[in-house]
């Protein structure tokens, strides 16, 4: 009631100055290191006083109750939600996920206030922009100086401001008068903690990555004066710009002393982390520093006019080149790559869904920003500023206004790929070739280090030619077809002495096989098995035009759930697990520990090595794994019945290590995750593990003294076909061609490999205590094939209406499926099993030679009553070969023999 008549009270007074209250608040508790925030009322954090509300948006004042020191940038947001402190973590605590914008000093002003600022992406006419008011339009670059930004949605913005304008930011938000950059939208302004030591460890860690330093060039390269009204868009305030001030050199150019051999930039070609606002080379610290302030003024950068003759003699003074004279955007904003569909359309949103989702399978989304850019934005926002990469999907004819702000952006030193559009530059044109049109043609691409890659493609029925009266120039990246003509399809064209360039490409590397792309099943065939180098030549190109394709970074590890496939095994679990763990709730193995716990906290370490364990059921939530659905998938006596769950472990084949000699065996485990980071496949291979692929080791013992015990090789046999088995056992399913291949692999007929397992076995007195683990493909079709990839081939060639499946219900039917193929074995011997198994290997009647290419022809016989191989050579002899890691290549029609 007191909160509330204080809330009346002051809404009385102030209501018609939220400005003054605002800032009397900031100014009066900002030195108690309170928390200040704006955001709509809906979601205002939990316990902290409203101070101002208007319309949906509240100003809220709160204690330091939840405090949070991240791991590397220890920012600490003040009494947010519980949900938006697990937010907060997730997004700061990885110091490499954020771009600084100023290299040296990285300091807080005293009386300054360092905030966090949420902003979503909106595009086109979607695009809420700042409601009208007969009060001006405050920009958020006209009120604070950026210290740092994470990309992504939403786009996060680290700032600092005086207290008078961080109180404008907040009052321009609630009153919807706040304009962030064109085409972000804010959402949220948090206060944040600022801890020197860390701002410390942020230069050090800069200066660290020497890979990605190189040594300044003690010459600008480019004349960059500040233009005369940018100064004061950094308000009274905020004049001192972080960072070594400009000198006027001789030239009139901006300038300081040479640099000595110690002087370096933060930056690279392969678009680093730690780098000076997102740009590719290292640049002058004038230039970096004046372009830091003209950051407040993007919006004022005029167009650059398109020249024909590929030259800038009116360069605007916002564009800085590296040394090589290419563009470097250091304007602050976000790494964007932007799509051009064409007119608005649903057709065109569902192509820019298409393009964007297998681009975002190459480059790190967290890294860059991917969204389209409509043609009323292109001819009238400055996207082109801060655009990395302009991505051309449409087929329709570009106009000719936006065609020349699409050349104005390649003259500034641009990158643009074309797929499967008519726009092309100087020297080519396009040509139509209809017996090309939509089918399924073998191409030859040609890389950088003249390395060739040959692949299946799907054709547009377009290819590249040279242009009437155009001099032809072209790059290293090639692509042409296999036939007389040698019909070009992917062609590099360098633009202008910026470093501008173009990939341009007529074959559909943006579609991935599916049937709504191809209807032969021999299309289909062949555009999977080159899905691979699909990708391979896709990331190519985008390495070519400067975007880091590098292997993303693996996600944080999350906490292990321990879970019950039967409610009545609980309590004998519990009681059991009680007699097994330390003091400290621990139980240790070679490899691991695992701390069980009731609950889990986020101060909780998770590391390889040490892992929490929560035993709550009840707290357990998972968009990816349902308990409920697996329980009802699994009909065993014993086999599967704890669970081990991880969204993200290191490997599950580790996880059971401390556990499995001494659970008892009614008590079944099996480790179940989503994600692995440290995935082991045979011998010394790595197995990868995205999202939509099962992934799960279970335990099994195995009494020496059985038909089982006595022939272990068969295990791993036993494993591939229950797989095959619990998917082909169901009815309607029988036909989906999901094949066995030994010795330990499941396959799309004999066509791709979409699943492995890989079995420890050891042997404890009269028992082996058998790990085996598998991963097959389920849901993820890129960059191979899964199975919901067969169910919807299956369907479009016989109208069918077969479900997709799901990770967690095809794990529990394996497991029972192993159950019974193991209790079959251990009662009939190889025999009960080997006519199911024979029935969906790949290898019947299957020619192949022993040793090497000019090894002599051998046929495929069988398996012997170990579980071996059995060929038969010419003269009828019998021979056994054994798999010998993965020396048995039945692509390549090549096996090794077994050595005596």
């Amino acid at each position: 009631m007191l909160i509330t008549l204080c809330y009346l009270y002051l809404w009385a007074r102030w209501g018609r100055r939220p400005a003054a209250l605002v800032r009397a608040t900031v100014q009066r508790l900002r030195a108690s290191r309170c928390s200040f925030t704006f955001c709509g009322a809906a979601v205002q954090p939990r316990g902290a006083r409203v101070c101002l509300s208007r319309g949906g948006r509240v100003f809220c004042v709160g204690e330091s109750e939840f405090p949070i020191w991240t791991h590397l940038l220890k920012i600490e947001p003040f009494r947010l939600r519980i949900l938006d402190i697990q937010k907060y973590r997730d997004s700061i605590d990885d110091l490499n996920k954020w771009a600084l914008f100023l290299v040296s000093p990285f300091i807080l002003e005293a009386e300054h206030i360092a905030f966090v600022t949420e902003s979503i992406w909106v595009q086109g006419e979607t695009l809420q922009r700042p409601s009208s008011s007969s009060e001006s339009i405050v920009k958020w670059s006209d009120c604070c100086l950026p210290l740092a930004c994470r990309p992504g949605d939403p786009y996060q913005l680290i700032a600092e401001a005086s207290v008078d304008n961080f109180s404008k930011l907040g009052v321009a938000f609630m009153e919807d008068r706040l304009q962030m950059a064109d085409g972000l939208v804010p959402q949220k302004i948090v206060s944040v903690h600022l801890q020197d030591s860390t701002l410390k460890a942020l230069k050090d860690q800069a200066s660290n990555k020497q890979a990605q330093i190189l040594q300044q060039n003690p010459e600008p390269s480019v004349e960059s004066k500040p233009e005369p009204d940018v100064m004061e868009h950094v308000g009274g305030d905020d004049l001192k710009v972080l960072g070594a001030q400009p000198t006027e050199g001789e030239d009139g150019t901006s300038g300081r002393e040479p640099a000595g051999e110690g002087d370096v930039g933060v930056g690279s070609i392969e678009h680093c982390h730690l780098h000076l606002s997102s740009c590719h080379e290292c640049l002058e610290l004038e230039n970096s520093t004046i372009e830091s302030v003209k950051f407040a003024s993007a919006e004022k950068i005029p167009d650059l006019p398109y020249d024909h003759n590929g030259t800038l003699e009116d360069v605007a003074d916002d564009i800085c080149l590296d040394r090589e004279g290419r563009k470097v955007n250091i304007t602050g904003r976000a790494p964007n790559i932007l799509f051009y569909m064409g007119s608005a359309s649903q057709e065109s949103l569902g192509r820019f869904q298409e393009v964007r989702s297998v681009l975002a399978d190459c480059v790190d989304t967290e890294s860059y920003t991917l969204y389209p850019l409509s043609r009323e934005s292109a001819l009238r926002d400055p996207w082109s500023d801060n655009c990395l990469l302009l991505v051309i999907a449409t087929r329709e004819a570009i106009p000719e206004d936006l065609s020349q702000k699409f050349m104005a952006y390649l003259s500034q030193g641009g990158k643009v790929l074309g797929l499967c559009s008519p726009f092309t530059l100087a020297g080519f044109q396009v040509t139509s070739k209809s017996v090309l049109r939509e089918t399924v043609q073998n191409l030859v691409f040609s890389k950088a280090d003249q390395t060739h890659v040959k692949l299946s493609v799907l054709s547009s029925g377009y290819v590249y030619e040279e242009g009437p009266g155009g001099q032809l120039s072209m790059g290293k990246l090639q692509g042409h077809l296999e036939n007389e003509d040698k019909d070009r399809l992917i062609v590099q064209v360098p633009f202008g002495p910026r470093g501008g360039e173009a990939v341009l490409c007529q074959a559909h590397l943006e579609l991935p096989p599916s049937s709504s792309v191809v209807q032969a099943q021999e299309d289909f065939n062949l555009l999977k098995s080159s899905n691979t180098r699909r990708y391979e030549v896709l990331r190519e190109i985008l390495t070519t035009l400067g975007l880091n394709c590098d292997l993303k970074r693996a996600p944080a590890l999350t906490p292990l759930y321990l879970l019950p496939a039967a409610e009545e095994i609980w309590d004998p679990l519990m009681q059991w697990l009680g007699k097994h763990v330390d003091p400290e709730g621990v139980i240790k193995s070679s490899k691991l520990s695992l701390k069980f716990l009731s609950s889990y906290t986020s101060n909780i370490e998770i590391t390889p090595s040490a892992l929490p364990v929560v035993t709550d059921v009840e707290s357990f939530l998972s968009e990816n794994f349902n308990l409920e659905i697996y329980r009802q998938n699994l009909q065993t006596k014993r086999l599967g019945k704890v669970i081990l769950f991880a969204e993200v472990t290191p490997t599950t084949m580790n996880l059971l290590d401390g556990l499995m000699f001494e659970i008892p065996p009614e008590m079944g485990l099996i480790a179940i995750a989503v994600r692995q980071t440290q995935g082991k496949g045979r011998g010394s291979n790595a197995w990868l593990s995205p999202m939509g692929c099962a992934v799960s080791t279970l335990l099994v013992s195995i009494p020496l003294r059985s038909q089982l015990g006595q022939r272990i090789p068969f295990v791993q046999h036993l494993m591939s076909l229950a797989v095959v088995e619990a998917v082909r056992s169901i009815p309607e399913y029988q036909d989906i061609n999901l094949r066995v291949k030994w010795p330990n692999d499941i396959y799309y007929s004999d066509f791709m490999k979409l699943g492995g397992v890989l079995v420890n076995s050891t042997l404890l007195g009269e028992t082996f205590y058998i790990l085996i683990g598998c991963g097959f493909n389920v849901s993820n079709s890129n960059p191979t094939i899964c199975i919901n990839d067969l169910v919807a081939e299956y369907n479009k060639q016989h109208r069918a209406e077969l479900k997709p499946f799901r990770t967690d219900d095809l794990i529990a039917r394996t497991v029972t499926v192993l159950e019974k193929l193991i209790d079959t074995f251990q009662d009939k011997g190889p025999n009960g099993i080997l006519p199911l198994y024979y029935k969906y290997w790949v290898h019947s009647g299957q020619r192949v030679r022993l040793g090497g290419l000019e090894g002599p022809e051998v046929w495929i016989v069988g398996l012997d009553d170990s579980g071996f191989l059995q060929v038969q050579q010419e003269d009828g002899e019998i021979v056994t070969v054994h798999p010998d890691g993965n020396s048995f290549d039945m692509l390549r029609n090549l096996i090794i023999p077994k050595q005596q």
